[in-house]
């Protein structure tokens, strides 16, 4: 099954070794945003399956871009992944509280990623 993934970090170099991995291990189709609001804006506009998000961003955070896609009814059931580089218990418990379907540490095999997407997620094709 073709799965449609938005990739959202503001490191440019990120996001192409997320959209790579993503589009030529598991062949799914992959928009990417350099910030939340671009987020908020392609989310919004056409839900994909799936976000991967990275926490720490200028301007408008993970946290925050999560906050308001769990506002918007069009976009409140996309599930949400957290990339990030802080992952101490503590920090992932805080992220898992906030209600994302999961936490993924940065580094990151990008061949593995799309394995690890499909089993926060349950997805089985």
């Amino acid at each position: 099954m073709n799965r449609r993934i938005l990739v959202v970090d503001d490191d440019e170099a990120i996001r192409d070794v997320v959209r790579t991995g993503l589009e030529v291990v598991a062949r799914w189709t992959v928009a990417v945003a350099g910030n939340g609001a671009q987020a908020l804006t392609l989310c919004s506009a056409d839900p994909p399956d799936a976000v991967l998000l990275d926490v720490m961003m200028p301007t408008m955070d993970g946290p925050t871009t999560f906050s308001r896609l769990q506002d918007d009814p069009r976009t409140r059931s996309v599930p949400v992944i957290f990339l990030t580089a802080k992952v101490q218990p503590a920090e992932r418990r805080h992220y898992e509280g906030l209600g994302v379907a999961g936490v993924l540490a940065k580094p990151f095999d990008p061949l593995a990623l799309p394995g690890q997407i499909s089993d926060l997620l349950g997805w089985r094709d």
